[in-house]
């Protein structure tokens, strides 16, 4: 973590210095007339949005939430490794993991044939494969991630924070203007109930949830079918017989139905998602009247012959299961494209929603947001044209298509008719396999972007194997030279809009020198021109080399000005650029991820850490050729 880097503050080095043109917030405070991003909604995709935008302070945003504060229990609580990896970059994956559950193993049960109405265990999976990334599956409160974010907003410059009580209603979009075009209409939620107010803004999120009005208000609908199967869920403070209350468990019983158990944080309190009835087509969950009484009821049936004794349920919900899609995931018609660009998008429950058995909702809606951001912020900045906006909406939608998907077939499978051969066939049991078979799905792991201005062909892609081009970059150990510090070179990227490339030296220095001279000087290099004259050097394109010696090899006499840059208020060298091979048996970067030792190569990293090109260390002109792509129509600046 580098701080200091214009002067001495003492203090929290996560609450950065105050913008001065930021908005004052207090008790008589009134709410803006025009602000560039408006979004609503304070959910997980809201907040991880407004905690990207919060970082840039020449770009207003505002979030607004219906509710008259954070939600304190209940909800989503799985955050799977990809995202875990998102956390990094915004600087509380520690705190996370030290607070949090991890899920290490996942324990399935069934019907036991020896004695039917009863369970047994039949074998345990590893949850997280084996250098499939640095960080753990976890199990935490969702409030608990919504105030992290919420920290992250009052830290950043901006000093941003939720407008609480605020709904939205409507929205207009006026195709005639480019000067704040969208016309928003909020409604007081709170002491002043009804309480209309309007904001004009360049572009509007809706993060609202399954019902959002800004999806109605752009023509959104959700597309697909529910499963007709009433599934329960609490969380609990409890004591039980049960073996394995501490592990993740999948539990299929012979007769009684199934259940999920999530242990959460704090080693006592766990989470249970237990089966009940199977719906009518016309019938609706609603209509059962089931009450948390019922599920404690069923988990000790369907958990046979141990039991389950509740001394406190925390929170308790019924939901009915359901996969739906809306066709598009922003304002803009089809085959309007060519002449409109977006300026309403939704992001999470609001464009797509899906069972909670395979942990991904609030994942995918944080990716969402997490995609969204560094494109609005490079717009608003003038670092690329409008049209980068389009892409918001066609990389997410085939995700989110593929989660439902596959989300569909898992929700059938632990959904399955007691008695029924959807759970136990052939040699291995049904659920077992495809647990076994989308590790890579479950941990986010999966997400591939096809082709386009910003993701790269992969004609290249032999000089780096193991990071492939359209997926999230692969973390792996290495050591800075400046401090032999050992660490994860992924860990480097922060969540500040800014692309990383990763140059790995093969058997000539020159090269990965060559590379930063040119990067600096070079007017087709995308430093050069995405860089403003009042800005840091590297605050577009973040130049990092890693080397196949051992620090202490290694000389930082001779490194090009770009790999020490000159930086910051009091113009101060940045040495923390450049690293080498782990000499200490955690791993060699090289063979790990396959990089070719001899050639070496460029790794392209978007801002949301997926890998845009991979190309030789001297493939200048390929390099300036893509971020051309990226500008688009905008003027680099």
């Amino acid at each position: 973590m580098q701080f200091y880097l214009d002067g001495f503050r003492g203090g929290d080095p996560d609450v950065k210095e105050a913008a001065p043109n930021r908005r004052e917030r207090d008790a008589y405070g009134r709410l803006p007339q025009k602000v560039d991003v408006l979004i609503a909604g304070t959910g997980p995709a809201g907040l991880c949005l407004a905690a990207q935008l919060a970082q840039f302070p020449e770009i207003t945003t505002m979030i607004v939430e219906r509710d008259p504060a954070n939600i304190n229990k209940g909800k989503a609580d799985g955050i799977n490794t990809r995202t875990m990896e998102m956390f990094q970059a915004f600087g509380f994956a520690d705190k996370v993991m030290r607070e949090s559950y991890w899920v290490n193993q996942t324990s399935f049960w069934m019907s036991d044939p020896a004695r039917p109405e009863h369970i047994k265990r039949i074998g345990r999976v590893q949850d997280v494969a084996d250098d499939s990334s640095e960080m753990p599956h976890i199990l935490i409160n969702q409030a608990r991630l919504h105030q992290l974010f919420l920290d992250v907003m009052a830290n950043a410059p901006s000093r941003l924070a939720p407008d609480y009580s605020w709904a939205v209603t409507d929205v207009q979009v006026d195709t005639s203007t480019e000067d704040y075009p969208v016309t928003v209409t909020l409604e007081d939620t709170g002491v002043d109930w009804g309480q209309r107010h309007r904001v004009r803004a360049n572009y509007v999120v809706g993060c609202d949830g399954a019902r959002s009005n800004v999806r109605r208000a752009i023509g959104g609908t959700l597309h697909g079918d529910a499963a007709h199967q009433a599934w329960g869920v609490m969380d609990i403070l409890a004591n039980t017989d049960f073996p394995d209350v501490r592990q993740k468990c999948l539990i299929a019983s012979a007769t009684e139905g199934n259940i999920l158990i999530l242990p959460r944080e704090g080693g006592y309190l766990f989470r249970m998602y237990v089966e009940l009835d199977k719906l009518r087509a016309d019938e609706r969950v609603a209509e059962k009247a089931f009450t948390q009484d019922d599920l404690i009821a069923a988990a000790n049936r369907i958990m046979r012959p141990f039991s389950v004794d509740v001394k406190e349920v925390v929170w308790w919900s019924i939901y009915e299961i359901g996969h739906r899609l809306t066709d598009r995931f922003d304002d803009v018609p089809e085959g309007e494209g060519d002449t409109r660009t977006p300026r309403v998008f939704t992001a999470g429950d609001a464009c797509h929603t899906h069972s909670p058995k395979a942990g991904q909702g609030m994942n995918v809606s944080m990716q969402d947001a997490f995609n969204l951001g560094w494109k609005l912020a490079h717009v608003l900045q003038g670092r690329a044209g409008p049209e980068l906006l389009h892409s918001y909406s066609a990389e997410r939608w085939a995700e989110a298509k593929r989660l439902i998907d596959t989300d569909h077939a898992w929700a059938r499978i632990m959904s399955a008719p007691p008695g029924q051969s959807e759970l136990d066939a052939g040699d291995e049991p049904r659920f077992v396999r495809a647990f076994k078979e989308n590790l890579e799905f479950t941990g986010g792991l999966a997400v591939k972007y096809d082709a386009s201005n910003l993701i790269g062909a992969p004609t290249f892609q032999p000089l780096a194997k193991g990071q492939e081009i359209g997926k999230r970059f692969h973390s792996a150990p290495v050591v800075r030279v400046s401090d032999a510090k050992q660490m994860q070179l992924g860990h480097v990227a922060e969540a500040d809009g800014r692309w990383r490339l990763y140059a790995f030296c093969g058997a000539r220095h020159d090269a990965v020198f060559d590379l930063a001279r040119w990067l600096e000087h070079d007017a087709r290099s995308p430093v050069v021109r995405g860089t403003r004259a009042d800005e840091d050097i590297d605050a577009f394109l973040d130049l990092r080399a890693v080397f196949q010696e051992s620090f202490d090899a290694l000389s930082l006499d001779d490194l090009p000005r770009l790999l020490m840059p000159i930086k910051g208020r009091l113009a101060l060298q940045d040495r923390e650029k450049v690293f080498c091979v782990d000499h200490k048996g955690r791993g060699d970067i090289f063979d790990m991820r396959g990089i070719d030792r001899a050639q070496g190569c460029m790794v392209l990293v978007r801002p949301d850490q997926y890998i845009a090109h991979v190309l030789p260390l001297d493939e200048y002109d390929a390099l300036s050729s893509f971020f051309e792509g990226v500008y688009g129509s905008g003027s680099p600046l």
